[in-house]
C-alpha cells in the first residue's frame, strides 16, 4: 500500500492494489508536479508476509493520478524496478533496474506516461536523488554521482555495507542525508537538492 500520514498520524491509504491484486510492494516514490505519485514496485519476499509468491506477474513502474485510487502502469520493460526520480522541470524519470544493474532514463509525456527509455547508468540503485544542477546521486556500496550524461564524477564513501537511500534537506537545502545498513548519515555539500 502507499499511505499518506498527516501531522495528527492520521494515515490515509492512497493506493492498495491493481486491478484486484496485492501489488508486490511499493518501494520508492516520486511526487510530480500535478500531485501524482510515479512509484516503483519490485517483489522482494518478507519472511513476516503469508503470501509465499507474488499476485501480480509483473514487476513494473505505475503512476497514481492526484486524488484517484486506480494506478495507471507506465513501465512493464524492467525485471526489478527500485529507485526512482523525476527532474523538476517534470521532463524526465529515471528508473533503477535492480536485475538488470542498469539507471535508466524515461520521457515523461503530457499525459504521464513514458517513453524513450535509454541506458543512462550502468549501475542499479534502492535510492536516488537530484542536485540543483541535475547531477545523479545513487546508492550501493557508498553513493555514486554522476552528471545527467552518465558520466561518473564523484564517490562518496560510506563505511557500511550498503546505502539504501538518499535526500537533501536542511535549511538551505544542502545537507545530503544517506540511510546505510545500520546509521543515518550526513554530509554537507557545496550543492542544493531539488524539491
Amino acid at each position: 500500500e502507499i499511505w499518506s500520514i498527516d501531522k495528527n498520524k492520521k494515515i490515509t491509504v492512497l493506493f492498495s492494489d491493481f486491478e484486484g491484486k496485492k501489488v508486490n510492494g511499493p518501494n520508492d516514490i516520486w511526487l510530480d508536479n500535478k500531485g501524482g505519485i510515479y512509484f516503483t514496485d519490485p517483489y522482494y519476499q518478507r519472511n513476516y508476509w503469508k503470501r509465499q509468491k507474488p499476485e501480480l506477474e509483473k514487476q513494473r513502474v505505475y503512476y497514481l493520478p492526484k486524488g484517484k485510487k486506480t494506478a495507471i502502469i507506465v513501465a512493464d520493460d524492467l525485471l526489478k524496478p527500485n529507485g526512482i526520480v523525476g527532474t523538476p522541470d517534470g521532463k524526465f524519470l529515471y528508473v533503477a533496474d535492480m536485475a538488470a544493474n542498469k539507471t535508466y532514463r524515461y520521457e515523461i509525456n503530457a499525459n504521464a506516461s513514458l517513453s524513450n527509455r535509454e541506458v543512462i547508468l550502468n549501475q542499479n540503485s534502492d535510492g536516488m536523488t537530484l542536485d540543483s544542477n541535475g547531477n545523479i546521486y545513487v546508492t550501493g556500496k557508498g553513493v555514486n554521482i554522476y552528471k545527467p550524461t552518465g558520466e561518473q564524477i564523484g564517490h562518496i564513501n560510506i563505511p557500511e555495507e550498503w546505502c539504501g537511500n538518499l535526500c537533501f534537506g536542511g535549511k538551505n537545502k544542502n545537507i545530503l542525508f544517506i540511510t546505510a545498513s545500520k546509521s543515518l548519515y550526513k554530509i554537507e555539500t557545496t550543492v542544493k537538492g531539488i524539491e
